[in-house]
């Protein structure tokens, strides 16, 4: 009978978003590299030894644990994929607000142009 060996992690946000990107980063990283090990698992167990039931059982549970890390990899990629967009609106929105508009359609007091009729 063939031993499982898997541990799960658990989800956990932080608050501050520079620490927190690489923080979901290696979370990512930790997650694909235990499915990859799972999956290692699950391939082997159709060759190791047992009855047909142990090996069913130890299938159930292996795949049972891949779809948790799956489940808990999708809500990383998600939350990392959300800070990227307000990251990349927070950059929008100063570069709108510094951007200086030139021309001779500004108008300022230099630029004003009276009208009598």
């Amino acid at each position: 009978m063939t031993t499982i060996q898997a541990t799960t992690s658990s989800v956990s946000s932080s608050s501050s978003s520079s620490s927190s990107g690489n923080d979901i980063a290696s979370q990512i990283s930790r997650l694909t590299q235990q499915i990859s090990t799972l999956t290692k698992q699950l391939k082997s167990v159709a060759q190791g030894t047992g009855t047909t039931e142990e090996k069913q059982t130890q299938t159930e549970q292996l795949q049972a644990q891949i779809a948790l890390l799956q489940a808990q990899l999708s809500q990383l990629q998600s939350k990392q994929a959300e800070e990227a967009q307000k990251k990349s609106e927070e950059k929008q929105t100063n570069t709108q607000a510094s951007a200086k508009v030139e021309g001779v359609n500004n108008p300022s007091s230099d630029h004003q142009i009276d009208i009598y009729i």
